[in-house]
Order: structure tokens, then C-alpha cells, then sequence
């Protein structure tokens, strides 16, 4: 690497990266090297080149399926440097409006960016670097979750802490005797000693400690701003300004009164909210950077030669066989090639249970290997896996802004103005009748009145929640829809796939005299082994769990919609589907309602195979569930009247619509919605997006389809239809733990505005009431994510 490459000119702007280097063939990963050496100075000297490394740019970037040759993409970010909620506001109007930039768009309870850009008009390194010159980074959000990353921030804070609070120990023994005396008691010059010793211990509170509240409300005022750490810092200044005046001249205008010890109490107070706020939302965040951040870096890769090597993830192609040790993640979408292994997939399914996979079944990535090591052939990598799209719905859900929380932030820009010129007037009111006591009156107003907890009241209850439904299997694909799903009275199941299982098993076998159950099944299933339909797979399956030598046929065909056809050995012909398929009376049918399929040869009938569909074990117990709730249920369903009412009448749905198209699924939807009923449709994503997007929210169950759905709202992985019940349980509490957190925010400034303004509020009172506002917020949206 060229040293100059990492030299940054006098005057801060990053000098030009020198060309990557290619990889090489070997045992060495070269571009690995590499990328960990753009990685540091990403950390070190903000040379944000390497954001446009396309194999960088492949961890935190995917090309946008309506973006054409247009080269439109999106980017998920981390952003550093960020303190308040109007932080987000600041990097959104930072990137707004530059060329190339679609849509720029900040969650301030994790600081995560989505970007949608151009590649053919902008460059991210650019962007990165307009955003570094208002004082923010912006990071891969792997780098940024990386424990390196979280222990260096957490270290800064800290150590601002802990400077704030012995500096405030420190001025406050010199402050104590001011306190206990009565005034003449402490001679003059030794009470101007102590003011000196106060301002001198106060300088690094003000210079080193409160330096987040003057860097953040800098970069708001020269983009002509009011964030929120502006009245703070506004604050600290005139506190100190005036302070310091009167320590320097206590006979001048600003008096004899001093407020270092209220100085440095607030900027602690403020500081250890701010800390212990950190801490808080990194754990209201902390499900979902959990899972979204569990890939191993690096994997054992098999040689050709037999042994294996250590390399970078990204290095990894299909058809690679990896060694998975004990306690690792799977790298990547594979196949397990021998022997069994114990896989933990709460990831895919919310089930704590670990599962048994045998060789030559799949395994995900994400999901740890529980075991001994095992070898997995890679079929999948990168954003072609299951993980990476799970990933990418999770961060789309993380970034997302509620209604509520834009609410709140519209509110809260316009308060502050309100907050300055409260401030302003109170301090000429209060200089008119005692100008010792305006100072303090001003600066409590600028404090106290700070709308952090209103910023953060939505967007903390609803990530809480997002996380504690990730753990038990359920994405959520929009934080809005919390708000929806709280007040739906309605909810619309589809049968196949959703109440019942998404395939058919045998419940029943009529045999013609003489003929032995294996033998049929030896027949059927050898006809229905080529097909796809779901009787011919039903049939093969219980062919297949008989372990039955399949008859030996030929010149199999297959008739859409009606059956299949061999030959024996002999020459003669058998069938598999329906009666007049088959050639049989229908008095050979089944019972009413229940799907049959027969087998005939030329002789005539052989056998009929009624089958089932396997009711879901928990929709009884979800359905009652919602009736207790006060919602009422309807099913919907393609499938015939008879099937539908008779999976109704078990379940205890209240009212069926059978034999539906999709265009009449969609009118009885909105037709119910026409009725003044809010809607949650609940489908298995195959062929239900129109419903899906139409109902008020959605609820699409399984594994693969919801993973390529786009238009529900919440994918229930482990495909637990009681989930949704969980899932309208958690929404409702969120809705409440909102309106809480709403409702203390505005009680806490309709009282301590009030109190502050008649002089009964200190500042360092303000700022340990401005602190705890923000914490109870943040510690009631914590209880979410323990349900």
C-alpha cells in the first residue's frame, strides 16, 4: 500500500486512494487484505474511497428491480456523530437534493441511512464525504456493528462522563462553602480563590466534555437550523460566559454570582442521559443487529488438495465445500454432505428448539451449526440466500420512519423556536426584577424544554417491538403497520397454505378384492413420482414413507388436470387421477367433499386414495383467540364450498367466501373495508399479493414465498398462524407504550416549563429532569422488548 495513500493534506480532505490491488491466486486472501486496510482508514483517516469498491458496496447494496439500466440502487449505512433525533434531520437535508440522490432517509433510534441513489450520477465516497464535512460519518453497517466499532464509541462517552463527573465533584466542594456560610463569613480573597479554582476546573467540562452539544448544534446553525442541542448549548455558553465574567470582574454588571457548580452538574446530568440513552437504544436495537450481524467473517474453505484455508466470506462461489466448526454460523445457503448435524435456524422460524439435519438436506445462513464439524457444498452466497433477504427486510423496517414519529419531529422543529424566545423573554423579564436570577431562569428554560423524549417516544417503542418479534420469527417489514395492525377489527384467513398445511397427505385406501395396500402404493407411486401436483407428491410421499419397491414402469405421460400414464412391463396400462381419467363409475367416489384420487388399469378399477388437507395444530387456538380480542374472522378461499366451509366449521371461522378468483378475492375485501372494517389479511404470499396489499396490513406465513413477498407487512416465518395473534397482542401494546410515552413527554414540559419560568427549576435541576425524560422513555419502550 502507498503511505501516501493514507496521508491526509493540511487542510482535512482525504488524499485519493491508491488502486486496489487484484487478488491472487494461493493461499493468500489478497482482496481480504485489502478490504481490512480500507477498513481502518475508514476508522482513522474518514477516506471514504472504499465505499465505492463494488465488493464492498455488495454487503450494503442492492440494485432496485424497478431501477432498469437507470443504475438506481439503495445503501444502508450507519451514521456516526450522530447525539439527538434532529441529527437525522440534519444528514437527510445534507443529502436531499444533490445530485444522484433519490431519497435520503435516517431512523435516530439507530442511526441507520438508506439511501437511494444513482450510480451513473453520483458516487458514494462523495456523499460520504459531504456528510463528513457537516461533522457526521457514515459507515458499512457491519463495520459499524462491530464490536471494535461499539467499544471505541463507548469509551468516548465515557470518558466524557467521567471527566463532567469529576470535574462536578471538584467544583462543588470549592462551591460548598458559599453554601453553609452566612455572606462576610469566608474572606474575600480566598472566596475569589475558590471562584478561580471552579472556572479553571470548569474549562475541560466546557472545552472537552460538552463537546457532542456544541458539535451538533454548530453544524445546525450553519445549515440555519434549530436542532435540539442547540438551547443546550446556547446554555452551557451563556452560563459559562457569565459566570466567568463575574469571576474575572465581581463588581461589574453580571454581579458576583457564580454558576460553575450548576454548569458542570447539568453537563453531567445531560452526558450520563445521553450514556445511559446509548446504551438503551443500542439494546431496544440490539435484537436486530444481533441477528442481522451474526455471518462469521471469514470460513474454512476445502482446497482441491484436501485441506482447508481461512478465507474472507466474500470470496466464497457455489459449488465450494466449507468445514462449519461447532458454535459457528453457516457462511452461506448449502447442502450438508455427510453425516448429521444439529442446526439452531430461531433465526427462520423463532423456534428455540434445536433441529436434526441429515446429509443431503439444506442448511441457511445464519443458522448455527449445535454439533460436532460438519462439511456444507455452498449452493447459495451473498444476496442470493435467505439470510441476506431477511437482512434486507429488517434494515428497510429498522430505517423506516412512523407516522407518529414524523409528527413528532414536525412538532418538535418549530417548539424549539418557541423554546428560544421563551428563553429570551424570560431572561429580560427576570433581569428587570433580580439580573443574578435571570441567568439561571434562562438557561432552566433552555434545558428543561429540550424535545428529546417527544423525538424518541415512536420510533423506541416501535424498534423495541420490531426486535422482540424478529426473536420469535416475525419480520416486520414496516414499523407503520404497528399502528394499523393496533386497531384492526378484522381479519381474512386463506385456507391452503395458511389455516391448513400447504399439502394434502392420504387418509384413506379402497382396494379392489385381492389387491394388498403395498402393491397399490408400489403402483401410484411409481405413476406419480414425475409429477408436481400436489395429489401425485401426496401419493409419492406415503409411497415413499411405506419404503415400497415402486412398480417398474415406462413411457410415463402426464394428462394437465387429469393424470398420469405407464406401461408395465408387459405392455398394459395403468392410470392415476380422476374417475373419468381412470375410466371408472363414479360410484367409486369418495365421501362429499373430500379430494380422491383412483388407479385403474386395464382391467378396471384398482384402488382410490382419498385424501386430506393437514389442518395448521394451532388455528383452532388462534381463532379463539381473536374472537376473545373482539375481532371477527373470515376465510377466503379459491378451494370448493364444501372443503372451505368444512375447514371453517373446525377452525370456528365466523364466515366463509369459497370458490373465489383472485379479482373476487380482491372486490370482498373491499368490500368489507366499504363497510367500515379494518382489515388484516393473513395468506401464504404465493398468489395473494393483490389481497395482501389491498387489506389495511398483511400477514404472509412460510418460508420461501414471503421472503420474495412484497406486499405484506409482516412475514411469519415459522409459518405459526398463532403468531399473528402474538403479533396483534404486541401491536396493541406498542400503540399503548406510545401514547405513554407521548403523553409523559408533554406532561413533563406542561410542568416544568411553568416551574422554570418563575425561577423554582435551577439548571442543573433542568438538566437531570431533561435526562430522566429521555430515560423513561427509553426504559418504557424497553419493557416491549421483553414480552
Amino acid at each position: 500500500m502507498n503511505p501516501a495513500a493514507t496521508a491526509l493534506p493540511a487542510h482535512g480532505v482525504p488524499a485519493p486512494l491508491a488502486p486496489a490491488p487484484s487478488p491472487v491466486a494461493g493461499g493468500v486472501d489478497a482482496r481480504a487484505d485489502w478490504i481490512g486496510q480500507h477498513r481502518g482508514l475508514l476508522t482513522v483517516t474518514d477516506d471514504f474511497t472504499v465505499l465505492d469498491d463494488p465488493v464492498e458496496q455488495e454487503v450494503f447494496t442492492h440494485r432496485l428491480a424497478q431501477g432498469g439500466e437507470s443504475g438506481e440502487v439503495e445503501s444502508v449505512l450507519m451514521v456516526q456523530g450522530m447525539y439527538c433525533a434532529a441529527c437525522a434531520d440534519t444528514v437527510e437535508s445534507v443529502l436531499q437534493g444533490r445530485p444522484g440522490v433519490a431519497r435520503a432517509q435516517v431512523h435516530a433510534a439507530t442511526r441507520r441511512l438508506t439511501l437511494r441513489w444513482d450510480r451513473n450520477q453520483a458516487r458514494l465516497s462523495d456523499l460520504a464525504r459531504a456528510l463528513g464535512e457537516a461533522g457526521y460519518r457514515v459507515l458499512p453497517l457491519q463495520q459499524a456493528l462491530s464490536i471494535s466499532e461499539r467499544l471505541r464509541e463507548t469509551r468516548q462517552a465515557l470518558w466524557r462522563l467521567f471527566v463532567a463527573g469529576f470535574c462536578m465533584m471538584q467544583v462543588m466542594m470549592y462551591a460548598w462553602p458559599a453554601y453553609v456560610t452566612q455572606p462576610g463569613d469566608i474572606p474575600a480573597d480566598i472566596e475569589q480563590l475558590l471562584r478561580w479554582a471552579s472556572w479553571v476546573i470548569s474549562l475541560p467540562v466546557v472545552f472537552f466534555a460538552s463537546g457532542p452539544f456544541f458539535a451538533s448544534a454548530w453544524r445546525d446553525l450553519k445549515r440555519g437550523r434549530v436542532g435540539m442541542d442547540t438551547p443546550v448549548s446556547i446554555g452551557i455558553l451563556v452560563t459559562f460566559l457569565a459566570s466567568s465574567a463575574a469571576t474575572f470582574d465581581p463588581s461589574g454588571p453580571w454581579g458576583a454570582e457564580v454558576w460553575f457548580d450548576s454548569l458542570t452538574m447539568f453537563v453531567f446530568f445531560l452526558l450520563g442521559g445521553r450514556y445511559l440513552e446509548h446504551k438503551a437504544r443500542d439494546r431496544t436495537a440490539g435484537a436486530l443487529d444481533g441477528l442481522m450481524n451474526r455471518l462469521p467473517e471469514v470460513c474454512d474453505r476445502q482446497k482441491p488438495e484436501g485441506g482447508y484455508e481461512s478465507v474472507s466470506l466474500r470470496r466464497l462461489k457455489a459449488g465450494d465445500t466449507v468445514r462449519v466448526q461447532a458454535g459457528q454460523a453457516f457462511p452461506a445457503d448449502g447442502t450438508l454432505l455427510e453425516g448429521r448435524a444439529s442446526v439452531d435456524e430461531a433465526l427462520l422460524t423463532g423456534e428455540s428448539h434445536p433441529v436434526s439435519i441429515e446429509a443431503g438436506q439444506g442448511v441457511v445462513a445464519g443458522s448455527y451449526n449445535l454439533g460436532g464439524p460438519v462439511r456444507v457444498r455452498i449452493d447459495r452466497v451473498g444476496a442470493d440466500t435467505r439470510f441476506a433477504q431477511i437482512v434486507q427486510l429488517m434494515e428497510r423496517a429498522s430505517t423506516e420512519k412512523p407516522r407518529l414519529a414524523i409528527l413528532a419531529d414536525r412538532v418538535a422543529a418549530p417548539f424549539l423556536v418557541l423554546v428560544l424566545l421563551a428563553a429570551a423573554a424570560s431572561g429580560i423579564y427576570w433581569w428587570q426584577i433580580d439580573h443574578t436570577q435571570a441567568l439561571a431562569v434562562a438557561v432552566a428554560v433552555l434545558i428543561v424544554t429540550c424535545p428529546c423524549a417527544l423525538s424518541l417516544a415512536t420510533p423506541a417503542a416501535m424498534l423495541a417491538s420490531a426486535g422482540a418479534l424478529a426473536r420469535r420469527g416475525v419480520l416486520v417489514r414496516r414499523l407503520q403497520a404497528f399502528e394499523v395492525l393496533a386497531g384492526i377489527d378484522a381479519v381474512v384467513f386463506d385456507k391452503t397454505g395458511t389455516l391448513t398445511h400447504d399439502r394434502l397427505t392420504l387418509r384413506d385406501v379402497r382396494l379392489r378384492d385381492g389387491l394388498s395396500r403395498g402393491a397399490a402404493l408400489a403402483l401410484a407411486g411409481a405413476l406419480a413420482e414425475g409429477s408436481l401436483h400436489p395429489v401425485s407428491r401426496a401419493i409419492a410421499r406415503e409411497a415413499n414413507a411405506c419404503t415400497v419397491d415402486l412398480a417398474p414402469l415406462a413411457g410415463h405421460t402426464e394428462q394437465a388436470g387429469q393424470g398420469m400414464q405407464a406401461l408395465r412391463p408387459d405392455g398394459g396400462w395403468v392410470r392415476l387421477g380422476s374417475a373419468e381419467f381412470c375410466g371408472i363409475d363414479t360410484v367409486q367416489a369418495a365421501r362429499e367433499g373430500a379430494p380422491v384420487v383412483h388407479l385403474s388399469d386395464a382391467q378396471g378399477w384398482l384402488a382410490t386414495f382419498e385424501l386430506q388437507e393437514g389442518l395448521r395444530t394451532d388455528a383452532v387456538a388462534t381463532v379463539a383467540a381473536l374472537r376473545s380480542m373482539g375481532v371477527r374472522t373470515w376465510l377466503l378461499s379459491g378451494d370448493r364450498e364444501a372443503a372451505a366451509r368444512e375447514v371453517a366449521r373446525v377452525v370456528g371461522v365466523d364466515h366463509v367466501i369459497a370458490h373465489a378468483s383472485p379479482e373476487q378475492k380482491l372486490a370482498e375485501i373491499q368490500a368489507l373495508q366499504a363497510r367500515g372494517l379494518k382489515v388484516a389479511m393473513v395468506g401464504d404470499g404465493l398468489n395473494d399479493g393483490p389481497v395482501l396489499a389491498r387489506a389495511d396490513t398483511s400477514f404472509a406465513l412460510g418460508h420461501a414465498a414471503p421472503l420474495a413477498q412484497s406486499q405484506s407487512d409482516f412475514i411469519v416465518q415459522g409459518g405459526k398462524v398463532m403468531d399473528v395473534v402474538r403479533t396483534l397482542q404486541q401491536a396493541r401494546a406498542t400503540l399503548r407504550t406510545v401514547r405513554q410515552n407521548l403523553a409523559w413527554a408533554a406532561a413533563y414540559n406542561v410542568v416544568s416549563v411553568p416551574l422554570a419560568l418563575v425561577g423554582l427549576m435551577p439548571p442543573w435541576l433542568a438538566g437531570a429532569g431533561m435526562a430522566a425524560s429521555s430515560l423513561l422513555v427509553i426504559g418504557n419502550a424497553l419493557r416491549l422488548a421483553r414480552q
